[in-house]
C-alpha cells in the first residue's frame, strides 16, 4: 500500500505516475488475488464431466457470445444438480429463456425461468414453441452424425463372415457391396424411423443360433439407449410417438420385441416429460418474495441467474440464503451502476434492503462506492486490451451534452435518460437535438450555431476525455472486486453454506461479466 500510494501526489492528491497506477489495479484485481476457485476444480469436486452432453447447439439460436455463456453455465448448473441429487431449477432474471430452455431440453432439468418483463416472458414461450418445432431436424441430423460414425467404426473393424437377414433395404444393400471384398455386411438398424445404422460383427460358421439371438438382444439394446437419449434432449410433449407407417424394412429378426422396447421407450419419455419442461413466468423478485407463491410444485431446487441486473443479484442471494428449499445457487452478475446503495445517501431508509453492501464488515465500515466507480465497475478492460476501443466520440458528445443542458437549462439531474441516440444520429447537432427532446426540453431557444460553439470549445479536449476514461477501464476491475468479494463474504457469514466461492465462468473478451457466485447448501447436498 505505501509504494502504490506513491502514484498520488501527497499534499494535491493528485495522479502522479500513471505506470504505478495501472499496477497497483492489476494487484487489486479479482484475477490476481487467488481468491478465485478454477471451473475444472469446481467440475472435478462435482465429479462432473467437462465433455458435457451431447444434442443441441445453442448457438443456432443464439449470437456467439449468449451461446459461449449458456454453455458454460448450463454445464456447470448440470453438475451442480447432479451433486445435490435435484431436477428443478429456478432461472432468476430469466429473459427470453435462453439458459432456460437449454436448461431443459439438454439437461432434463425442470426449469422454471422468472422475469419482471411481461413482454420477455411471451418472447420465451414463443422461442420456445420455435424451438420444439426444430426437434425433426436435429432428430434428423443427428441420425446422420451416428450414421456416419457408425460407417467410420465400421471400416476399421475386421469381419470374417456375413450375417444373413431377411429383409435388407435397397440403400444398404449397395453400401454392403461396396464393401464386399472386405466380407462386410450392414444390416438395417432395428429403429429404422431415427435412422441409426450399426455395423454388426458377424459370427463364425459354428456360431449357434441362440447365439445369433442374444447379440441382436445386445445391440437392440445399446440402440434402445441411443434412442433415449436422442428423445430426453427435447421435452417428450415436443416428440411424436413412431407410427407404425414409418416402418419401412419389412419384418427383421426379433420384430415384436422391437416394437414392445419401442412402445416402453415411449412410455419412459412420457414420464420424463414431468422433469423436462420449462416454464416462462412473469413475477418481480425481491428479497422478500416467497417463490412457493409462484411456483405452486416448489420443490428441492437450484437458483440461476445469468447476468441478473443491479440488486437482483443481492435479493438472489438472500433468498437462497432464507429458502431451505433452495439447495444451491449459482449466480453471475451485472449493471453495478443500478445497485442500490445503503451509505451513499445520507437519509434513513430503515426497512430498506439494499444491494450493496451486503456483508456485515462493510455495512460495519459504512462503505459506499458511488456511482460513478459502479458506472466504471461495468467496464471492459479485456476487450479494450484486444483493441476493442472504448466509444471516445459517443462519449464525448455525451459530455458536451451534459454542459449544455447544465449551462443553458440549469438542469444538473434528470429521471430521463438519452439512450442510444448517438447510433441514430447524423451529426452533433443532430445529437443534441434528439436527446434534448428525449430530456423533455425546449430545444427550439438553442440555435445550430450554440450548439456548434459549444462543440468547438471542447474538441481539443477529446484526447484527455479518451485518456480519463481509460484509466477508469483500468480500474473497473478493482471497483468489480470489492462488489464480489462483498457477496462472496455475505455467504461466507451464513451459517448454513457448506461451500460457497467465486469462479469464472467465462471468457471475459466474449462476456465481460465472467464471474459466478456459486454456494451449496449444507443439507442434502452433503
Amino acid at each position: 500500500d505505501d509504494i502504490f500510494s506513491s502514484a498520488f501526489c501527497e499534499n494535491s492528491e493528485k495522479l502522479i505516475n500513471v505506470h504505478l497506477f495501472a499496477l497497483a489495479a492489476k494487484y487489486y484485481s479479482l484475477s490476481n488475488l487467488g481468491v478465485c476457485t478454477p471451473l475444472e476444480d469446481v467440475l472435478e469436486a462435482l465429479k462432473g464431466d467437462s465433455g458435457g452432453a451431447t444434442g443441441i447447439k445453442p448457438d443456432e439460436f443464439m449470437n456467439n457470445k449468449k451461446s459461449h455463456e449458456v454453455q458454460v453455465m448450463s454445464e456447470l448448473v448440470d453438475n451442480i444438480a447432479n451433486y445435490c441429487g435435484i431436477k428443478q431449477v429456478i432461472d432468476i432474471g430469466s429473459g427470453k429463456g435462453y439458459l432456460s430452455s437449454f436448461l431443459s431440453m439438454q439437461y432434463n432439468l425442470k426449469v422454471y425461468g422468472i422475469d419482471s418483463s411481461s413482454s420477455n416472458t411471451n418472447g420465451a414461450h414463443e422461442r420456445n414453441r420455435k424451438l420444439k418445432k426444430h426437434w425433426r431436424a436435429y432428430q434428423s441430423r443427428g441420425t446422420e452424425n451416428l450414421k456416419s460414425r457408425s460407417l467410420e467404426k465400421a471400416n476399421d473393424r475386421p469381419v470374417e463372415s456375413e450375417i444373413k437377414c431377411k429383409t435388407i433395404s435397397e440403400e444398404l444393400l449397395n453400401n454392403a457391396n461396396s464393401l464386399q471384398n472386405q466380407d462386410q455386411v450392414i444390416i438395417q438398424d432395428l429403429v429404422p424411423s431415427c435412422g441409426f445404422t450399426e455395423m454388426a460383427t458377424p459370427s463364425t460358421s459354428t456360431e449357434t443360433e441362440a447365439d445369433l439371438v442374444t447379440g441382436t438382444q445386445s445391440h437392440e439394446t445399446k440402440l434402445s439407449e441411443e434412442v433415449l437419449a436422442i428423445l430426453n434432449v427435447l421435452p417428450a410433449d415436443a416428440v411424436e410417438g413412431f407410427s407404425s407407417s414409418h416402418y419401412n424394412c419389412g419384418e427383421l429378426c426379433e420384430e415384436e420385441k422391437v416394437q414392445r422396447k419401442m412402445t416402453s421407450l415411449k412410455t419412459k419419455a412420457r414420464k420424463s416429460s414431468e422433469s423436462n419442461l420449462y416454464f416462462p413466468l412473469t413475477s418481480c423478485i425481491t428479497a422478500e418474495t416467497e417463490l412457493n407463491e409462484i411456483i405452486t410444485d416448489l420443490e428441492d431446487c437450484m437458483m440461476v441467474g445469468l447476468h441478473t441486473c443491479g440488486d437482483l443479484a443481492a435479493n438472489m442471494l438472500r433468498i437462497f440464503t432464507a429458502k431451505p428449499e433452495i439447495k444451491a445457487v449459482c449466480s453471475v452478475g451485472c449493471c453495478y451502476h443500478l445497485l442500490s446503495e445503503q451509505f451513499e445517501n445520507q437519509e434513513e431508509c430503515h426497512n430498506q434492503v439494499w444491494g450493496f453492501p451486503m456483508c456485515q464488515y462493510l455495512k460495519d465500515k459504512g462503505w459506499c462506492c458511488g456511482r460513478n466507480a459502479r458506472m466504471s465497475a461495468c467496464l471492459a478492460l479485456e476487450r479494450v486490451a484486444v483493441g476493442q476501443m472504448l466509444p471516445t466520440e459517443s462519449l464525448f458528445y455525451r459530455a458536451v451534452l451534459q454542459v449544455i443542458i447544465e449551462e443553458i437549462y440549469g438542469v444538473t439531474k434528470s429521471d430521463r435518460h438519452v439512450g442510444k441516440t448517438f447510433s441514430k444520429s447524423s451529426s452533433f447537432i443532430d445529437y443534441v437535438r434528439r436527446s434534448l427532446k428525449k430530456l423533455e426540453l425546449d430545444d427550439s431557444k438553442l440555435p445550430d450555431s450554440c450548439i456548434m460553439d459549444y462543440y468547438e470549445k471542447y474538441k481539443h479536449r477529446m484526447n484527455e476525455l479518451e485518456a480519463f476514461n481509460m484509466l477508469k477501464v483500468v480500474l473497473a476491475p478493482c471497483i468489480e472486486v470489492l462488489i464480489l468479494l462483498d457477496r462472496l463474504c455475505y455467504l461466507k457469514e451464513q451459517e448454513n453454506i457448506a461451500w460457497s466461492g467465486l469462479v469464472k465462468l467465462f471468457d471475459p473478451v466474449k462476456s465481460p461479466r465472467c464471474y459466478a457466485v456459486i454456494a451449496l447448501k449444507n443439507q442434502s447436498c452433503s
